[in-house]
């Protein structure tokens, strides 16, 4: 006899035993009991941490199956949409020196699911390994064909009852992946840089309280002078009372702005004026809409400065009023190269007041590294606020409590303030949106093309596009515990 004990001798051996007599399916008899995993990443391996949950999931199942009740533990996995491109791509690039766009969508999505296939197996041989009791017979995958149904009518649902929408809006965006990215993939990091003070001339002769004929505005990112659109100041600043309504003209691009009384700026700090660039900055964005500001876009989707500015309206309409030329020796240049050129071009102007050293929160993609770049980009979204109203009230009136307390104020302070919610990414794998678009760009939900022709009673001479973006992986996680169990259709389960 071994003088320890070998747990891998025998329990492979009975796991595979009752695995293959069923003794983790639900009986179909007694009151119904059921968990669901939370889906891990595909992509993944299970942690400490996913071993405490499980364990006390596997306790719970097989406490409540001994009492006789009709038990499930529902298993699945994530299909992970940025994760899994990335694993895929990378695979690709090593072995063949190719990238998705050589093999095209479909082929590409094909890959991934062989991929899956192979390679994806990792947490379900661990948690078998584990002994976790769940009913492996009905396992499930947030992008089977089942599960997609499920997702598919909950955003025509949502579509139908104006919860969706698709609008032009900021969002971080990721100049190496292509993508919009959430805030939770967003890792702000201090790291040293410099503030610079820079001069704008004021327009028409016109002079600040000191005889100045320019106001000094500091930023940290010199290359997005180019579309700023205002200049703000205190309402309550008796500084610049005078100048309100005025206009600077923003140098190097020659474009006469106006300079705006908006409580964003703050009268103690610097000289209390504060450019505004409502494309590329979220503080900034929300000035424009407030004060509605043409928004002026001048980057590519790599992060580089465009040749010609996207120009539009605070609505997100396109602009045709503003010129969006921009400086030619600027155009291609990558952010950092910009930065360097126009800091260069305003000294030589005289239009640099100062630098001065700075400390600053840098904002990377969890996964590319590369510093997140605020877009403004056409995307879906969810209508956020809306949808958190039933959430609050019900902590509000007591029907939901917090233990302690306190963390109530924590909830409210979340659900309060919370902003509407970017829903779609530029991703090939993934829920793909199920929407189409005619050649004017007008908006046609349902779940097929056919669908879609007869709802909106279309001619077959008129040439529709699916949206070639795909529902953030978060979208169908969230329904997890409807989609695994046959919504929206009416199962046995």
């Amino acid at each position: 006899m071994e003088k320890t004990y070998q747990p891998e001798n025998i329990e492979r051996q009975w796991y595979e035993n009752w695995e293959s007599k069923g003794y983790f399916r639900p009986s179909g008899e007694g009151e119904s009991y059921s968990i669901a995993i939370p889906p891990p990443n595909v992509t993944g391996s299970l942690h400490m941490g996913h071993a405490f949950q499980h364990t006390i999931m596997d306790t719970l199942t097989r406490y409540k199956r001994m009492q006789g009740r009709n038990a499930l533990w529902t298993v699945g996995t994530d299909h992970a949409g940025i994760a899994t491109q990335m694993v895929v791509e990378r695979k690709l690039a090593a072995e063949e020196d190719k990238t998705r766009h050589d093999l095209g969508r479909e082929e590409f999505i094909k890959r991934i699911w062989d991929w899956k296939e192979h390679s994806g197996g990792t947490i379900t041989r661990q948690m078998r390994r584990l002994g976790n009791s769940v009913d492996w017979d009905h396992e499930r995958f947030t992008m089977d064909d089942g599960f997609y149904k499920a997702v598919q009518e909950v955003f025509i649902r949502l579509y139908e009852e104006d919860l969706v929408y698709r609008g032009k809006r900021l969002v971080n965006w990721d100049p190496k992946l292509h993508t919009a990215i959430s805030d939770l993939e967003v890792e702000n990091k201090e790291e040293n840089g410099f503030f610079w003070h820079l001069r704008y001339p004021l327009a028409d002769g016109e002079k600040t309280q000191d005889g100045k004929n320019y106001v000094v505005v500091a930023t940290t990112r010199p290359e997005t002078m180019l579309g700023d659109t205002a200049v703000a100041v205190h309402p309550d600043d008796d500084r610049y009372q005078h100048l309100i309504g005025k206009h600077v003209m923003l140098p190097l691009v020659n474009r006469r702005i106006p300079v705006i009384a908006d409580h964003h700026a703050d009268p103690e700090k610097g000289s209390g004026c504060v450019k505004i660039t409502p494309a590329h900055d979220f503080n900034d964005y929300a000035v424009g809409k407030r004060n509605e500001l043409p928004m002026i876009n001048v980057m590519t989707q790599d992060a580089n400065i465009r040749y010609q500015a996207e120009v539009f309206n605070s609505d997100g309409t396109e602009n045709t009023e503003i010129d969006g030329t921009l400086p030619g020796a600027y155009a291609g240049l990558t952010r950092e190269e910009a930065r360097k050129q126009i800091v260069a071009d305003m000294e030589a102007e005289g239009l640099v007041e100062q630098i001065e050293d700075h400390v600053l929160s840098v904002p990377r993609g969890d996964r590319s590294g590369l510093i997140i770049e605020p877009m403004l980009t056409d995307q879906w979204f969810a209508d956020a606020k809306t949808l958190a109203k039933p959430a609050i009230e019900a902590v509000e009136d007591g029907r939901i409590q917090f233990v302690p307390k306190q963390y109530e104020n924590m909830y409210f302070a979340w659900m309060r303030d919370i902003q509407d919610w970017c829903i779609s990414r530029q991703l090939w794998w993934g829920h793909r949106i199920p929407a189409w678009y005619d050649a004017d760009g007008n908006i046609y939900v349902g779940r097929s093309e056919e669908e879609v022709r007869g709802k909106y009673t279309l001619p077959a001479n008129v040439e529709l596009t699916q949206d070639e973006d795909v529902l953030d992986t978060w979208f169908s996680s969230a329904l997890w515990t409807f989609g695994t169990l046959g919504w929206p259709e009416i199962t046995e389960r």
